[in-house]
Formats: structure tokens, C-alpha cells, sequence
């Protein structure tokens, strides 16, 4: 099979189960030998060696366990995913501060402070009671504390969430609950053993042990079982628990969320490993507002890897046309990365209160943050209550950083508000990924706090009309509320430097502000909108990349190292290049919608400010003014873009393109096959009559778009090995409208394939079965030899009202996917009529398929003898599967 673009179906992607768990279990190994050496000399691992150690656990542990993770999205595998890349940013978070440990123990004793601080004295949340002079040094040992309390204050946050992901995969099976366990044991005695003596070393690296013995049997376990299809050894197929029992299902509304109308399960669920990284973040920043940690270097660190196991949340997210969590985990992403970076600075320059002060007090890129935390807020009214909370607390957040606060009164303030943010993220871990893997609401998260009618009416949206609502392609509108509130803060934070050109303190501390949204994460939206569909892909993100990059290094470089007039000049080339470039950019934002081109519209005049201040002759009311016009456009442009992407209708007006592209209107009778809409009663009725007729045509399914023909004609069902280009022998399955249907066809079934089939049906799942008389009496008749193989027969039982309506007028239908042997299954009816249209009769129109991949089919013939097997694992996990079958195979003895 082929590849498309959107990436491969989940039965591409082997057992990456293998790969993380072997990965953990080595990050494992390398640690319990430093942890046994420190045991037995009582000696602690120094310089190069630390280094090695880190680097090892960053490639082994960070890079492996994150392919590992990403691969088990794609295998539509909620714990796996979630637990691997949290793990990768655990086992790289442990990396780094060995290679902190280790730079620190090679450096001398002492290290100068800058000269340019040298008349400060430290802050009192630094190094109380120490004073600086031109020769001041800094005792390494306070850093050497500094890092162990940062160490400690990023694993407490990773021993309670590798407790919850033990306990969650006690659902799944009873090797990850070992592993994870003994992950959970591990870090409560490494955190001990960073502040006592090395008896918690010892029992560590006997944790440690257990992890790489289960670890080996783990992966020997799943390698066995990718290479034979079955479970040969025991551990994985059979949960410790069923994870039912942790509740029962609450109302629908209480998991039904507004931009996911339709189940994907090409992908995973993002949102645990999202509130995953909302726990750490958080937590390590409270222990530093309470006074625990003496510095930032080692948390900015962790933080900043735990951000990118975040973009990965919200980048699944954005896989699965969840525009709402890819903009809410991007933009926390963003914020913990500001902020960590922002402290980092005030750590690395030894700033004393007084001096942070008067540098925050010129910032007020924080106030755009508050605002966006708004916009979520608006946008969490369609999710439900967990949501909502999730996204107050946010905004809580921002408030309690706003630079105004009094600095003490900040610190306490934030730390308050990271705490209340940790504990509801924790729980929002749980819920999301027991929910997940139960596939309904068993842990409460609220129902949906305002019904979808009464949100568009309170946002006065009927008056859209259908062609504005198609303006924009799905997966542009996914990224482009986080490309406007990226924008948005790169523009604020900008707005105050202006004010403040000769404060050091100020354009140290703004640098992240406005490099890391602007450039930084901007980066990554414009990763995203490669893929999308939009005509211009990712060409103004990109740009914008550029841009406020260039802004940060001009108008802090050029203060901070003193350029000369002269070297501002060669800045002069470049700003002329980004203006002619932006022009372009509006011509783009013509063809798109009103409000990115007033976007483009007022950048270009922000860049011929920029031009100006590279000429030293910058009109400053001019550019403030375009600064907040600038904002205030990205804060409309992210509500707008959020709110229409989640309703996918143009509720909130973002205005029609000025410019449209040509495009040639094809009349019904330029299409190359007969069209029919399956809302419509007489366009389904003359799809039945073409079948009954001896046609071919394309119908929808439960999972992907499927070619149809009546088991009335043999002659049709021919047709479609050659309109498919399939090979004569892989067979074509059968299609019926429910169970009954075989019921009253009488065939041989055991009770144990009954009951199988009625817990599968109707659903996206195939059954191989027996073939016999019984296929006459369900009506295939003449189709007997034509379908299926000499022996057995594949049934399916769409869950889909159009397709078993159709059965029920036509009889059974010989079904098979509706794309050219070895291409991409049809997705839309728009890829039948341009794939195969020239070749059909007709197709029933019925817009996205319910699934992108098409169903799991599994091998019944040995059924009675207590074992299945799955043939292609698609729509439906084959772990899934084998749990259903277990479940009624225990409830038959």
C-alpha cells in the first residue's frame, strides 16, 4: 500500500511497545551502575562521566522513548503514547542535570560575576546576605544546591503522574503496571537520594534492576507478538483489572466536544499527554516561587523540554482537526517557555530585586497572555466543566504574573496559582486518558457548560452563510488562532521597548518574550500549516518567523553590545527585503479573508518603522499605535479563527477575500458519473435501482468510502476488480444491515461466534467466517462464487444509517474500499468522483468519512477452538479486539 499525505494507517507501525519499553528499561541500566559505583566507593560520579551519563540518557531514554511514543499515536494507542513521551521528557530532564552536574564539577570553584553587575547585590531570592564588588565570585556549591533542589523539584511532579500512568495501564495489560511501578519507586528514592545518604542510591539501582528485567520481558513479549501475530507469552491482551469498574459512563455530553464531531482514530488522544505537561511545568515553578530553588538554569531546562513534549500534545491534536487543542497546548507551551526563560535571565544575570523591578515594570506582554487566556475560556464553553476550570485557572495564572505585582507579592501570588493550576492538571491527566482508553466518561469531567445553540446565539452567529463557511480548509483553520496569538504576544512584548531602549534589565528580559513566540513557536505553526490545505501552506507564518526574529536581534543586540551607527546600517538591506516580501504576503492575505490582510496591512507599516529605527530617525507614537493595532487584530483574528474552526461554520465574521482565485464550477453534467446527496430519499433510491440495475457506485461507510455492487449481479461485482485494478485474488466482502439478517439465514455458527459478532456489529470490524448454504438464503445467490474466497466469506455490518438502509432495499452489497488498488482509501466523496468516477455509475454523496483508515478485519475460522486473528488491524485497535473477544469468551464458559 501507499502512503498518504496525512501519514500511514495504524497497522503500518509494528509494536513501537518494543522500542519505549526497552528504552526506559537501558535509561534504567546506565543509572543504576552510577547508582551501585556511588554505593560502593562512595564516590559520586563527576565531570566527563556525568556528561557521558547524560547524553547516553538523552539519546536512549529521550530520543528512542519519543519515536516510541510518536509511532503509538499513530497506532491509535492512548497510554502508550502518553506514557512514552512522558517518559522521554523524563529520562532527558534526568540527562540534563547530569550534564549540569557534570559542567558544574569541571568548571574552578569560583565564578566571576559580570562586570557590568558587579555594583548589585544579590536578590534576596538568590544568595541572601551576599554582596557583589568588581571581584565578587560566586561560590560553585550554591549552584551545586541549586541544582539538586531543581532536580527534586521537577521529579516529585513526574512521581505522582508515573503513579497515575501505573495505575492506568493496570487497564491494558500487566506488564506496563511492573514497569511503570517501578519507574514510580525509582524517582521517590533518586529524589531521597539527592538530599541524604546513599542507602536510597541502593535501592534505587534494585528498582532500577526490576525495571530492566521487566523491561526485557515486556519487549520480548511484543517482539514475539509482531512477529507471529499472536501472544505467545503472557502479559500483554489481559488487563489486571477491567477498567470499567472505575465507574460507569456519565451523560454523552459530559465527553462530547464541538470540534470533534467525528471519532479519528487514525490518531491517538493528545489531551493527557497535554495536562501531563501542565503538571510539571507548573509544580517546578511554584517550588521556585516559594523560595525552595535558588536559581532557574536547571528548571528552565526542564521546562523546556517538557514545552516540547507539550508541541507534540498539540501537534497530535492538530492531526486529529482538534483546532482547540492545538491552540491551547501551543499556547501553554509558549507561556511555560516565556516565563522559564524570562527567570532563567534573572538567575544568570544575579539581579537584585529592585533591578527585576524596574525592568518588569516597562513589560506588558503578560496583559496579551490574560487575554488569551480569555479567548480559551470562551472556546471551553463548547468542551464541559474540566475543561472550563482548566482554562480559569490559566487565566489566574497570567494575572498572577503580571508585572505590576509588588515583587514579593508576585512570587507568592504565582506559586499560589501554579499549585491550584498542578492539581487540577493532575486530575485532568487522570480523567483524560482513563476516558481515553475506556473509550467513554467514566472519571467525571462535568457536562458541557453551555450548549453549542446557546453559545452561537450568544455570539449572534446565524447569519453566516454556507460559501463564507468553506473560505477557509479545515487544517489551515486549526493552526491559525495559535498563529494569531503568537503574533499577538510577539507584538505586545514589542510595544514596551520603545520606552525603554536604555534599560539593560528590560531588553534581557524581553528577549524570550518576543523570539520565542515570534520566532521559536511561530516555527512550529508554520510545521503545521504545511500540511494544511490551504493555498499558500505555511509561506506568511514563515516569513513572520523571520521577522520578529530580525526584531529581536536588531532591537536588543544593538543596545545590549553597543552597535555603531554604521553596523545599525547593515540592518537597513534587510528590513527593505522584509518589506518587499510583506507585500507579497498582503497579496497572499487578499486571496484569504479581511482580517489577515489588515494583519499583513499594518505589519508592513511596523517594518517600515523597523526600516526607520535602522536609519535612527524611528517615529515612536507611530510605531506604539501599529503595535496595538497589531494585537488587537490578532486577538479578534485568534477568537475568530477558534470559535468558526470549532463550529466549522463562519460564526464570527473574519470577512471575504478580496481577491478570488478562479475556479472552474463543474455543472452536474461535466461530473464524469451521476451524483446523489444520501440526505436526500430519491437520491439514495436511484443509487439502489443503479445497483439493482447491474451498476458499480460509491457509497459511504462507517469507516472509508466504499465500491458497491448488488451480489444480485455477478457481472457488477467482476466490474469492480477492473475499475480497482485489484488482483483476482484478493477477495471482496459482503455487506449486510444487521445481525438479524444472518439470523434468519440460519447459518452454523457456534454460540461463542454469536456472541462475538453481535458485541462487534455493527461496527468497523470484519468477520472471516465458514461459507455454506446459508449465503442463498441471505440473498447472494448468484454472487456465491464471486465473493470471498472457496471457503470463507468476510461479513461486515456498517455502523452507518445510509449504508444499512441501502442494504435493506438492495440486499446484500459486495463492498470493497473505493480507491485504486494500492492508493490512499477515499476519505470524501470528492476522492471517488476524481479517482473513479470516469469508471462507475454513480457515487452517494455523504461528505468526510466517519474514519480515515478502513476496518479491522479478523479471522473467525478458528473461533470454536478459543483463538482469532487479526488480518489488518484498522478503524478498531486490534488490542481491542482481542479484549472483546476475552470478555465473551470468559462470560461463555
Amino acid at each position: 500500500m501507499m502512503t498518504t499525505p496525512d501519514g500511514f494507517p495504524a497497522s503500518f507501525y509494528g509494536e513501537p511497545g518494543v522500542l519505549g519499553i526497552l528504552s526506559n528499561g537501558i535509561s534504567a541500566f546506565l543509572v543504576l551502575l552510577q547508582n551501585f559505583n556511588t554505593a560502593h566507593t562512595g564516590i559520586a560520579p563527576v565531570g566527563v562521566e556525568n556528561i557521558l551519563a547524560g547524553v547516553h540518557l538523552i539519546l536512549i531514554g529521550g530520543l528512542c522513548q519519543m519515536v516510541a511514543g510518536l509511532l503509538s499515536f499513530r497506532k491509535y494507542d492512548h497510554l502508550s503514547a502518553t506514557a512514552f513521551i512522558g517518559y522521554a521528557a523524563l529520562w532527558s530532564s534526568f540527562g540534563a542535570t547530569r550534564i549540569f552536574f557534570g559542567a558544574l564539577t569541571v568548571t574552578p570553584i569560583t565564578t566571576s560575576v559580570p562586570q557590568q553587575m558587579s555594583n548589585l547585590s544579590l536578590s534576596t531570592n538568590m544568595f541572601s546576605n551576599i554582596s557583589l564588588n568588581a571581584t565578587t565570585e560566586i561560590p560553585v556549591c550554591y549552584l551545586y544546591m541549586s541544582l539538586k533542589e531543581s532536580a527534586i523539584a521537577g521529579l516529585v511532579p513526574f512521581i505522582l503522574l508515573s503513579f497515575i500512568l501505573a495505575f492506568c495501564s493496570a487497564t491494558v495489560n500487566y506488564i506496563m503496571p511492573f514497569v511503570f511501578g517501578a519507574i514510580t519507586a525509582t524517582l521517590v528514592f533518586e529524589a531521597v537520594g539527592m538530599v541524604s545518604s546513599s542507602w536510597a542510591l541502593v535501592v534505587s539501582g534494585v528498582l532500577e534492576l526490576l525495571i530492566l528485567i521487566f523491561a526485557i520481558y515486556g519487549s520480548a513479549v511484543l517482539l514475539i507478538k509482531g512477529l507471529t501475530q499472536r501472544l505467545a507469552l503472557k502479559g500483554f491482551g489481559t488487563p489486571l483489572f477491567n477498567v470499567l469498574l472505575l465507574g460507569t459512563g456519565n451523560s454523552g455530553k459530559a465527553q462530547n466536544l464541538g470540534q470533534e464531531k467525528k471519532k479519528n482514530t487514525k490518531y491517538a488522544e493528545p489531551m493527557a499527554l497535554g495536562f501531563f505537561c501542565d503538571t510539571v511545568a507548573p509544580f517546578i515553578f511554584a517550588f521556585y516561587s516559594f523560595g525552595y530553588m535558588k536559581s532557574f538554569g536547571l528548571g528552565a531546562a526542564w521546562i523546556s523540554i517538557i514545552t516540547v513534549a507539550q508541541l507534540f500534545s498539540s501537534y497530535y491534536a492538530h492531526l486529529r482537526q482538534d483546532c482547540y487543542h492545538t491552540t491551547k497546548f501551543g499556547l501553554h507551551a509558549t507561556y511555560w517557555l516565556i516565563k522559564a526563560w524570562d527567570e532563567f535571565v534573572v538567575s544568570a544575570l544575579v539581579l537584585e530585586d529592585t533591578i527585576v523591578i524596574s525592568g518588569r515594570a516597562m513589560m506588558v506582554g503578560d496583559w496579551f497572555f490574560v487575554m488569551a487566556g480569555v479567548v480559551l475560556c470562551v472556546a471551553g464553553l463548547n468542551t464541559d466543566v474540566l475543561e472550563l476550570i482548566h482554562n480559569m485557572l490559566f487565566v489566574l495564572l497570567t494575572v498572577a504574573t503580571i508585572p505590576q505585582i509588588p515583587l514579593k507579592g508576585y512570587y507568592i501570588f504565582f506559586g499560589i496559582a501554579c499549585s491550584l493550576f498542578t492539581a487540577v492538571s493532575l486530575y485532568g491527566t487522570f480523567a483524560r486518558l482513563i476516558n481515553s482508553i475506556a473509550e467513554k466518561a467514566l472519571i467525571r469531567v462535568g457536562p458541557q457548560p453551555i450548549s453549542s445553540d446557546q453559545l452561537k446565539k450568544a455570539l449572534n452567529c446565524y447569519r453566516a452563510e454556507k460559501g463564507d463557511q468553506e473560505s477557509l480548509p479545515q487544517m489551515d483553520q486549526a493552526s491559525d488562532a495559535l498563529f494569531y496569538l503568537l503574533n499577538g504576544v510577539a507584538a505586545f512584548s514589542a510595544l514596551t521597548i520603545n520606552s525603554a531602549t536604555t534599560n539593560p534589565t528590560f531588553l534581557h528580559l524581553t528577549v524570550p518574550w518576543v523570539l520565542i513566540s515570534g520566532g521559536i513557536i511561530q516555527a512550529y505553526v508554520s510545521r503545521l500549516q504545511v500540511t494544511g490545505t490551504g493555498r499558500f501552506g505555511s509561506v506568511i507564518a514563515s516569513i513572520y518567523v523571520a521577522v520578529w526574529a530580525t526584531w529581536t536581534w536588531f532591537r536588543f543586540a544593538a543596545d545590549l553590545l553597543q552597535f555603531s551607527r554604521h553596523a545599525a546600517y547593515a540592518f537597513t538591506a534587510g528590513a527593505i527585503a522584509l518589506l518587499v516580501i510583506n507585500a507579497f504576503l498582503m497579496l497572499i492575505a487578499a486571496f484569504r479573508n479581511l482580517v489577515l490582510l489588515f494583519l499583513t496591512t499594518v505589519m508592513e507599516v511596523v517594518l517600515v518603522c523597523l526600516l526607520l529605527s535602522t536609519l535612527h530617525r524611528l517615529p515612536l507614537g507611530l510605531e506604539i499605535a501599529m503595535l496595538v493595532l497589531l494585537t488587537a487584530i490578532c486577538i479578534y483574528g485568534a477568537l475568530a479563527s477558534l470559535v468558526n474552526c470549532i463550529f466549522s461554520q463562519r460564526l464570527l465574521p473574519m470577512g471575504p477575500p478580496l481577491i478570488k482565485a478562479e475556479a472552474k464550477e463543474e455543472s452536474a453534467a461535466e461530473l464524469p458519473c451521476p451524483v446523489h446527496h444520501s440526505r436526500i430519499t430519491s437520491g439514495l433510491l436511484k443509487i439502489a435501482g443503479t445497483l439493482e440495475a447491474g451498476g458499480v457506485c460509491g457509497i459511504p461507510t462507517d469507516t472509508v468510502y466504499a465500491l458497491a455492487a448488488s451480489c444480485k449481479n455477478p457481472q457488477a461485482i467482476e466490474k469492480i476488480y477492473n475499475i480497482k485494478d485489484r488482483p483476482a485474488e484478493k477477495p471482496i466482502c459482503i455487506c449486510i444491515a444487521n445481525v438479524e439478517q444472518l439470523v434468519t439465514a440460519k447459518p452454523p455458527f457456534s454460540l461463542l461466534l454469536w456472541e462475538f459478532m453481535r458485541n462487534v456489529y455493527p461496527g468497523g470490524i470484519s468477520c472471516i467466517v465458514s461459507k455454506g448454504d446459508w449465503l442463498l438464503r441471505l440473498g447472494v445467490g448468484p454472487a456465491y462464487d464471486r465473493v470471498g474466497t472457496k471457503d470463507s466469506i468476510m461479513i461486515r455490518v456498517p455502523d452507518h444509517t445510509v449504508t444499512c438502509h441501502l442494504c435493506d432495499i438492495t440486499g446484500p452489497l459486495a463492498i470493497t474500499s473505493a480507491n485504486p488498488s494500492g492508493e490512499p482509501d477515499s476519505t470524501h466523496h470528492t476522492m471517488v468522483i476524481n479517482r473513479l468516477g470516469h469508471k462507475i455509475q454513480g457515487v452517494l454523496c455523504d461528505g468526510d468519512s466517519n474514519e480515515v483508515v478502513a476496518s479491522t478485519v479478523v479471522n473467525c475460522l478458528k473461533i470454536d477452538e478459543g483463538t482469532i486473528a487479526i488480518l489488518r488491524e484498522g478503524c478498531v485497535p486490534a488490542e481491542k479486539v482481542r479484549q472483546i473477544f476475552e470478555r465473551v469468551k470468559s462470560t461463555m464458559v
